[in-house]
């Protein structure tokens, strides 16, 4: 784990959160906080609702009980005006890139330049090919996403993501769909823009060696209580965490002299 100063104050604040589609209740009673500079893992089993308390913090999805606090301000009953504000500090990579499909990837990157910047054509087109630089994709803006592969899609997903410098990148499962090669060499690269922007990156992920490689601290989310049943250092937990914590962090079996409950 890497040793990093200054990670002390708190970017998000969630407090007694509860995540619900109409009757039913998705998870209850969360209660975290995201750090400065920190790289934080939402983990948990399929259908536990990683992706929904993604959706929540950057605003899609309204609490049903309880508030998000953004650098001490509650973005949960924001105004749209205020809002919107706290989401121009924000860049997100969804699962599958989100590209769209019709525009080349360097006007895909400068799409959000022209919405939320008044910077002008020549220098918009120096920051598109700066940022494909920095995902490592020089050469590639003409390109059109079905000309890419699966990871160049991510990394340049990862380049519109970063296009306006955010303080804070989430990722909604950014290695889902990639080989092991292609997965740790995106891992690599969200180190790399962590360091060069100095963001603070919220990841959605059920993968392991990206949970050890790069977390600093994570969330465990449990499908069966619908709580949360530790926060922490991921690896710290796969040997002192509660059962359901060690469990799905050692691949589905505990600790070798460590007896195991029912967790099914």
């Amino acid at each position: 784990m890497r040793e990093r100063g200054g990670m002390q104050e708190d970017v998000f604040k969630i407090e007694n959160l509860t995540m619900a589609y109409d009757d039913y209740t998705v998870m209850q009673d969360l209660n975290f906080t995201v750090k400065r500079g920190e790289i934080f893992f939402i983990m948990g089993g399929s259908g536990c609702g990683k992706s929904t308390l993604l959706r929540h913090m950057i605003g899609l999805i309204h609490p049903a009980k309880g508030a998000i606090y953004y650098n001490g301000k509650n973005f949960s009953d924001a105004t749209a005006e205020q809002k919107q504000d706290m989401l121009r500090e924000f860049g997100v990579l969804y699962q599958g890139g989100a590209l769209w499909s019709s525009m080349s990837l360097s006007e895909n990157i400068m799409l959000p330049l022209k919405e939320f910047s008044n910077i002008g054509d020549a220098e918009a087109e120096d920051l598109v090919n700066l940022k494909l630089s920095l995902v490592g994709l020089g050469g590639f803006g003409g390109f059109y996403p079905s000309e890419i592969s699966g990871g160049m899609a991510k990394r340049a997903g990862l380049a519109r993501a970063i296009a306006l410098d955010p303080k804070v990148l989430f990722f909604d499962e950014p290695s889902a769909g990639l080989d092991p090669v292609s997965s740790h060499r995106l891992d690599e690269l969200i180190l790399q823009m962590r360091d060069c922007l100095g963001a603070t990156v919220v990841i959605v992920s059920h993968e392991l060696s990206s949970i050890f490689d790069i977390a600093d601290r994570a969330v465990f989310l449990d499908a069966k209580t619908k709580r949360q049943t530790a926060v922490g250092d991921p690896r710290l937990m796969r040997e002192t965490g509660p059962d359901e914590v060690r469990f799905f962090l050692n691949r589905g079996a505990l600790p070798a002299g460590q007896k195991e409950k029912s967790l099914i």
